[in-house]
């Protein structure tokens, strides 16, 4: 590759001869005496030497002899020399120059390495902070190429992972016979390939084993850098990936732990009435000792234990198609007071008493909604409403549009939630202290309801206080009808 020379350098040449002249003028001038003079001459090359490099400084160091000997060693203004004396005078001149220009050069080198040396650990400091902000695998294997780029100031970066076998970079395309090498290079044929389109590539090895390879253009980078960069680059991906996977066993120990702790919730609560029931039915199959206010009370535990075994199966159901996932969100544009109507007239069995305030935010405008859903989350808020305020109480249904979503509320006048109670109560299962004195419940209610809001893209909350009972709010996104129409 042919080397041409930088547009700085030219006024490197340029300033090491002003100097030479402007020495030798302001010298003359001065009337200054050969030693003066000579000693001015290497102070001006020590100089250019320290700024400019060895070449140069040797080109000063010319001129600065020829000044030297044409203006200040006799016989002046002319090239020759008077004797013996000058000839050491300029002998002694030329080696003094050509030593310090050494030694100048080499202090400069140095200089200049240090000063690399320290950029180059300042970037390695700040590429391994970065990739320490990363903890998942993905957004660090995403965010790699165009990070090292930016650090290091390159053109492209190109990143392979074995183990997922993908391809990153910063750069538009890459031909297949590339993605081959970096492979190549993977597999341990080689830690490094010849340039190919300008990159530079290097195995990501952790150890004895690689887990992938980085190539990057310009290739500018030391063999130190490049060796560091790898090996940080690749304990990083192995760093990312083993607490993805530590996440992952988690996650799956918990699960199980959780599916263990709701089979045998689940098996309580379903032994529970059946013991009842099944004590009951005994007792009725006895006809001796039975009146019939006993037998009609028999009949009606059965009644009771069977109702709500049923709805205990029911809501277990319910809760198994919401964990699958398998519940679909159809919108519809309805209107909100249609759907609070709607839901206190499924609800009227269990309102009893109740008074039931209906405030609806105007004007009612039709939204995008799947009143199906919502119906259910009201069926449950509704519920548990009624069950814990006093009768004839009331109980407000509330809706409006708040900052781009729909709000439901539903407000009761019940004794409220214990505070100990409130990060728990969407929890399966989950029945609060006060909840036991108030018959019984299934304890899904409220999950069953934060699970179907999240499906619908929203969420619940709640408010309670022991003056004015509980509030639950929940929500829902609102949407036109191309984003209704979108799977969830």
């Amino acid at each position: 590759m042919e080397l041409k020379p930088k547009p700085y350098h030219y006024v490197q040449w340029l300033g090491a001869t002003l100097a030479a002249v402007l020495t030798t003028v302001g010298l003359a001038i001065a009337g200054a005496r050969a030693t003066t003079a000579g000693m001015v001459f290497l102070v001006v090359v020590v100089v250019t030497a320290t700024q400019a490099g060895l070449a140069i400084s040797l080109y000063s160091a010319l001129l600065c002899a020829i000044s030297f000997d044409f203006f200040f060693l006799p016989p002046i203004h002319t090239f020759t020399l008077a004797g013996p004396q000058e000839w050491v005078s300029i002998t002694t001149f030329a080696v003094s120059s050509l030593v310090a220009g050494r030694v100048a050069e080499r202090a400069r080198i140095q200089k200049e390495q240090a000063e690399q040396r320290r950029e180059d650990v300042e970037r390695l400091y700040l590429l391994s902070q970065e990739m320490m902000l990363h903890e998942d695998s993905a957004g660090l294997i995403r965010a790699l190429p165009a990070l090292v780029a930016r650090i290091f100031s390159l053109e492209g970066v190109v990143l392979y992972v074995q183990d997922r076998d993908q391809f990153v970079a910063t750069v538009a395309e890459l031909a297949e016979l590339f993605k081959a090498n970096l492979r190549e290079v993977t597999g341990g044929a080689h830690t490094t390939i010849a340039q190919q389109d300008g990159f530079e590539a290097h195995a990501l090895m952790v150890g004895m084993r690689a887990v992938g390879a980085m190539a990057w253009r310009p290739a500018n980078l030391s063999r130190e850098v490049a060796t560091a960069v790898s090996a940080q680059v690749g304990i990083a991906l192995t760093r990312a990936m083993a607490i993805e996977a530590t996440a992952r066993s988690e996650a799956s120990r918990e699960s199980d732990r959780l599916r263990t702790a709701l089979i045998d919730s689940l098996t309580h609560e379903l032994r529970t009435p059946l013991t009842s029931i099944r004590a009951a039915a005994t007792t009725l199959t006895q006809d001796e000792g039975l009146d019939a206010p006993l037998r009609r009370e028999l009949a009606t535990v059965v009644d009771e234990e069977s109702a709500y075994l049923d709805a205990l199966i029911g809501e277990a159901v319910e809760m198994a198609e919401l964990d699958a996932r398998v519940l679909k969100v159809q919108a519809e544009q309805r209107h909100t007071r249609t759907l609070l109507e709607h839901a206190v007239e499924e609800s009227h069995k269990v309102l009893g008493r109740h008074q039931v305030i209906l405030m609806v935010q105007e004007p009612d405008r039709p939204v995008w909604f799947d009143a199906r859903l919502l119906s259910r989350v009201f069926r449950h808020l509704i519920e548990n409403a009624a069950t814990y305020s006093p009768p004839e109480s009331r109980i407000v249904l509330r809706s409006r549009r708040v900052d781009g979503r729909l709000e439901f509320e539903v407000e009761d006048s019940g004794p409220g939630i214990d505070k100990i109670d409130m990060p728990h109560i969407f929890e399966k299962f989950y029945r609060g202290k006060k909840r036991a004195n108030f018959g019984k419940g299934t304890g899904m209610g409220l999950a069953i309801a934060r699970a179907i809001m999240l499906a619908h893209g929203g969420g619940i909350s709640v408010e309670s206080n022991r003056e004015h009972g509980s509030t639950f709010r929940f929500w829902v996104p609102l949407v036109d009808q191309q984003a209704a129409e979108m799977p969830q």
